[in-house]
C-alpha cells in the first residue's frame, strides 16, 4: 500500500513537544478497575538490616530511614520516602518518592512486589490504586503485598513541572502546517521547543537533571531494603522493563524475580525505537482493519488496503480542517491521532475505536477527542491527572542522545512514512526538544547485563503495537539469566489482558519460584 497520491508529510508540533510518544511505551487500560479489598498494615517502619544488604558509602541514612506509612486511598496504605537527588553525591539534597501499597490478600506475604506501569512517566501510584485487579491476579494478591511508587520526576513524586493545564490544552490546540523550503516551519518547531524546554527548566529546577532511568533503578533498591526485602520482586511493563532490566544490571546480585512484560531492547537508539514502533503499529492498525470488516457495523469497506487508505483520508481531513468537539475545544489532527492510537494497545477496545471512527467519518470528532483526553490523562473538568508528557520528555531527554540534524531528521522521516504511511509523519522531528534541553543526555544506548542474577521472565506479544516482539525477543537474549515467554495475540503487553496460560506462568513464578521453560508459547 503507498501514500494517497498528493500527500506531502508534515512538521506537527504536537510531536516535537512529546505529546505523540508520551503514550507510545505506556502500559495503560482505558478503564480502572476495583481497588484494594481489605484495610492495610500502617505505622511506622525501618527496613531489616538483614534485608538492607552492602550499602555504598553516604547512602546509609537513606537505607535505614523511618517510613510512615498512613492510611489513604480508601484501603492503601501511601508512604513517601527519601532518596538522594544526584547519587553521585548523595549528601547534596534529597527528593521524594510516593509508593502506595496493597497488602497481600491471604495471610502474611511472602514479600512485596513492586510495579511500574510504563512510560516513561507512568504513575505505579495511579496503577496500583486504580487497576490493582487488572495489575495483579486474586492469586497473586493473596501472597504478595503489592507496591506501586512514582519514579523520580513523576506525578506525586519530587516532579517535572513544565505546562499547567490551560498551557497543554493550548498546546495541544496548536498547529504548525508544512514546512516550507526555507525550513520555516522547522525553525517555528525549534523555537517552540527552546520555549518549552526553558519553561520545564525554570519551573522545574535542578531535579529536570536527575530524572534519568538508572537513578530511578536505584531509588528502588532503597525501596527493596525499605519494605523489607533482601532480593527485589518486580513487574514491569512497557517502560518498566527498561527501569527493571536497569535494576538488574546495577544490581545483579539483589534481582530476586523480575518480570518485564512488553520490552524494549536498550540497545537501540531513540531513533531506531520510533522506527520499530511506526511499523508496529502500521502492523496493528491493519490487524484492526481486519478486526472491523469481519464484524458488524464497520464504517470501513472494501479489503483491508482499503480500510487503511480511508483512514488515511480521514486524517488528511482532519488535518487540513480541523473541528471543535462538543466543548469547544478544537480536534487537530495531534488529538486526533493520539485518540485513536490509544485503543489499538488493547484488542477489547476495538468497538470503541471503531464508534469513534464512524462518528468521525460522519464530522463529528468529539468521541475521538474523548480518547485522546484518556490518553493525556485529562480529566473532564479539565485538569491533568498527571504530568506524564512532562516527566516522558524529561526522562528520554537524559537517557538518549537525540539527532537535530534537519537534513537527517527528513531523512528519518522518510524512513518512518515508509515504515509506516499512516503514522510515520506523525512521530518525525522529536529530537528538537531534546536539542533545547537544559540537560542531558547522560545515558547510551547499550545491550542489557545482569550476570549472577537470578532466573529473569520476559513476556513479547506478537501483535505488540508499542514495543514490538523483536524487542523482547533481543531483551531476552541480552539478559543472561532470562527466559522468554510469548503470547500470541494483539495489543500491548500480555499479564492481565491475556490468557490463562500468561497468568499462570507469571503467578506460579512469583509464588512458587517455578521458571518456565524457554521459549514456552501461549
Amino acid at each position: 500500500m503507498t501514500e494517497n497520491p498528493g500527500r506531502t508529510p508534515r512538521l506537527r508540533r504536537w510531536v516535537a513537544s512529546g505529546a505523540a510518544a508520551a503514550l507510545l511505551l505506556s502500559g495503560c487500560t482505558l478503564l480502572p478497575g476495583p481497588s484494594a479489598d481489605k484495610a492495610p498494615d500502617t505505622g511506622a517502619v525501618t527496613a531489616d538490616p538483614d534485608a538492607v544488604g552492602d550499602v555504598p558509602a553516604g547512602l546509609e541514612p537513606f537505607y535505614s530511614q523511618e517510613v510512615e506509612w498512613e492510611p489513604c486511598e480508601d484501603d492503601f496504605a501511601c508512604a513517601r520516602v527519601e532518596v538522594p537527588l544526584d547519587y553521585s553525591d548523595p549528601g547534596r539534597a534529597t527528593i521524594e518518592v510516593a509508593a502506595i501499597r496493597a497488602d497481600a490478600t491471604k495471610g502474611e506475604p511472602q514479600g512485596t512486589i513492586l510495579v511500574n506501569p510504563g512510560g516513561p512517566g507512568g504513575s505505579g501510584y495511579n496503577i496500583v490504586r486504580d487497576a490493582l485487579d487488572r495489575v495483579v491476579s486474586d492469586r497473586l494478591r493473596g501472597g504478595y503485598d503489592v507496591v506501586g511508587f512514582d519514579p523520580r520526576g513523576v506525578n506525586r513524586s519530587s516532579a517535572v513541572e513544565c505546562r499547567t493545564d490551560k498551557e497543554q490544552d493550548a498546546a495541544r490546540e496548536e498547529f504548525i502546517p508544512a514546512d516550507t523550503p526555507d525550513g520555516e516551519a522547522l525553525e517555528l518547531l525549534r523555537a517552540e521547543a527552546r520555549e518549552y524546554a526553558d519553561v520545564c527548566a525554570e519551573r522545574t529546577g535542578e531535579l529536570l537533571g536527575f530524572v534519568d532511568t538508572d537513578s530511578a533503578a536505584r531509588d528502588m533498591d532503597i525501596l527493596r531494603a525499605l519494605v523489607g526485602d533482601a532480593k527485589l520482586n518486580y513487574l514491569g511493563f512497557s517502560y518498566g522493563t527498561q527501569l527493571g532490566a536497569a535494576y538488574a544490571g546495577l544490581f545483579p546480585e539483589r534481582s530476586g524475580r523480575l518480570v518485564l512484560d512488553g520490552a524494549l531492547d536498550p540497545a537501540l537508539s531513540n531513533e531506531q525505537v520510533t522506527l520499530g514502533q511506526a511499523a508496529a503499529f502500521e502492523k496493528a492498525l491493519r490487524a484492526y482493519v481486519a478486526g472491523c470488516q469481519a464484524g458488524d457495523d464497520c464504517p470501513l469497506p472494501g479489503d483491508v488496503d482499503a480500510g487503511v487508505a480511508a483512514l488515511q483520508d480521514l486524517f488528511q481531513e482532519v488535518e487540513e480542517n480541523p473541528k471543535p468537539a462538543e466543548d469547544g475545544r478544537l480536534v487537530t489532527i495531534g488529538s486526533f491521532v493520539q485518540g485513536f492510537i490509544l485503543p489499538l494497545y488493547d484488542d477489547s477496545n476495538w468497538p470503541t475505536l471503531t464508534s469513534a471512527v464512524n462518528t468521525a467519518l460522519q464530522g463529528d470528532y468529539t468521541d475521538m477527542m474523548y480518547l485522546a483526553d484518556l490518553a493525556f490523562e485529562r480529566e473532564a473538568d479539565g485538569t491533568y491527572s498527571t504530568n506524564a508528557t512532562d516527566a516522558f520528555l524529561a526522562v528520554n531527554c537524559l537517557d538518549y542522545p537525540m539527532v537535530s540534524d534537519p537534513d537527517q531528521m527528513r531523512r528519518d522521516e522518510a524512513a518512518l512514512v515508509a515504515a509506516s504511511p499512516t503514522f510515520g509523519a506523525f512521530l518525525a522531528y522529536g529530537g528538537l526538544t531534546c536539542e533545547a534541553w537544559k540537560y542531558g543526555p547522560v545515558g547510551e544506548p547499550a545491550p542489557a547485563r545482569a550476570p549472577g542474577a537470578d532466573p529473569l521472565l520476559v513476556i513479547g506479544t506478537t501483535g505488540d503495537p508499542a514495543t514490538p516482539y523483536e524487542w523482547s525477543l533481543a531483551l531476552a537474549e541480552q539478559l543472561e539469566s532470562a527466559v522468554h515467554v510469548t503470547w500470541e495475540g494483539e495489543g500491548h503487553t500480555a499479564y492481565g489482558r491475556s490468557n490463562d496460560c500468561i497468568t499462570d506462568i507469571v503467578d506460579s513464578y512469583f509464588l512458587e519460584g517455578a521458571v518456565p521453560k524457554d521459549g514456552v508459547r501461549c
